[in-house]
């Protein structure tokens, strides 16, 4: 009787075991693959700890996980996962850092650069880099604006709110500006999927130049032969496309896969099945945004011309001379994820919205495109435009319904108010509803008299 017990609990435990290989083993690649490059990019790029980058930015499921190996001299980093998976971030000069995926060979990783232009400009900040003007306005208690900010940074026992950074501009002039310690107006912060923003921002350079068109179709010639030729390029930025995807980073799902194994991360999209109906279909998806990284690349002769075309065209005309916009293996710009910059250059951008895509008197973007990028997409409820978050519908009651925002994993943001000629930026690791959006806002607006 013991024996056949015994023999049982062996089964049992050998039937647990398999489950937990089963379900474990192929989510070592995720974690193993963000704790390196999330390790490397903050190491190389942001010049923060291997130590600072573990106890905070990858506090997140199972990154517990992981070892992380830095290795200074090939600024690379290896990361195992409970001593399976192992996986490797290489950081380039230009481009920043990319996983080798685990059936390529290192050497094969893309290290072209795009050529920048940070010319200095004398002028005061935003347009230049100078200290800006210093001007005081009558209609601000700059007693309760203080205040406000401050409040982003305030943390307690039941309510961590993690804030890194927050920035207000009225006017064109910063009025309010804070920074936990060690961080300052020269930190670099990573802006996950803020970044969806300036790849829309990219296409309506293009856009204004006449390079493309919001209703155009037979966008790739993969397409050519079936419905999905139907597919507009508007389409693509509301995120309504009807092509099939699944984004949950609690699992392996299309998104994780795309991030954290393929080496061209413009593809994975492009593969994908229509599920649903061009323009009914809202489906949030960080591969459509790769996807027209892609495509972007497809209206040039070269390589270098498409990774030059960021920068000189939008990022240094107006004078983000920090911003990095990292490219995977193959040389593709993460145009989903991964773009970094200060708070201040962050909040440029920011500006070039409010101004209706002009800059300092020169009109980068039609007007047309941001307003259709402040437009609400089909199906999205009101929260989402053209690849840009919205408040059409009072997702944050307390605040005026004309606001659209970069919005990025743990809580990144780059609020845009017109009717408050206002820009707000707020970096941190928790995002709404754990960082309350509502109230923050509230509480800044509430400084200002606008009477």
């Amino acid at each position: 009787m013991i024996k056949k017990i015994l023999k049982y609990l062996g089964i049992i435990l050998l039937l647990a075991i398999a489950y937990i290989a089963y379900t474990t083993y192929p989510k070592l690649d995720i974690v193993s693959g963000f704790s390196s490059k999330s390790v490397a990019s903050h190491l190389f790029i942001a010049e923060r700890s291997q130590e600072y980058t573990e106890l905070e930015d990858n506090d997140v499921p199972s990154m517990n996980l992981a070892t992380n190996i830095v290795d200074i001299s090939s600024k690379s980093v290896s990361s195992s996962a409970l001593k399976i998976k192992t996986r490797k971030a290489i950081y380039r000069d230009g481009v920043g850092v990319a996983l080798v995926p685990v059936y390529a060979n290192e050497k094969d990783i893309s290290r072209l650069k795009p050529n920048r232009n940070k010319v200095k400009t004398n002028l005061p900040y935003p347009y230049g880099n100078l200290a800006q003007k210093d001007t005081v306005f009558q209609n601000i208690d700059y007693t309760k604006l203080k205040e406000s900010v401050h409040n982003a940074f305030v943390d307690t026992e039941a309510n961590q709110k993690k804030t890194r950074s927050v920035l207000v501009i009225y006017k064109d002039q910063i009025i309010a500006e804070e920074y936990i310690d060690d961080f300052n107006e020269n930190s670099m912060i990573l802006g996950w999927s803020m970044a969806k923003s300036i790849t829309s921002g990219v296409l309506g350079v293009m856009e204004k130049q006449g390079l493309v068109s919001l209703d155009q179709t037979n966008l790739f010639e993969a397409w050519s032969e079936d419905v999905r030729k139907n597919i507009t390029l508007r389409n693509l930025l509301n995120m309504n496309s009807g092509l099939q995807w699944e984004e949950n980073y609690t699992k392996i799902c299309d998104a994780t896969k795309m991030l954290f194994i393929d080496a061209n991360m413009t593809k994975i999209q492009l593969e994908k099945p229509l599920t649903g109906t061009p323009n009914e279909s809202w489906n949030y998806s960080s591969g459509t945004t790769n996807l027209l990284s892609g495509y972007i690349r497809n209206q040039f002769n070269t390589h270098q011309e498409y990774l030059d075309f960021w920068y000189t065209e939008l990022v240094d005309k107006i004078g983000m001379h920090s911003m990095l916009i990292e490219t995977d293996f193959s040389g593709h710009y993460v145009g989903s994820s991964y773009a970094w910059a200060t708070t201040r250059d962050w909040a440029k951008f920011g500006l070039l919205y409010l101004h209706n895509g002009n800059w300092n008197g020169e009109q980068l973007i039609n007007q047309s495109w941001v307003d259709f990028s402040r437009s609400p997409t089909n199906g999205s409820n009101g929260v989402y435009g053209g690849h840009f978050w919205l408040n059409a519908e009072g997702k944050y009651p307390n605040v005026p319904t004309d606001l659209f925002s970069l919005n990025g994993y743990q809580g990144q943001y780059v609020f845009i108010i017109p009717s408050k000629e206002l820009v707000i930026v707020r970096t941190g690791l928790y995002e709404n509803p754990s960082f309350n959006v509502n109230e923050f806002l509230k509480e800044i607006i509430a400084s200002i008299n606008y009477e």
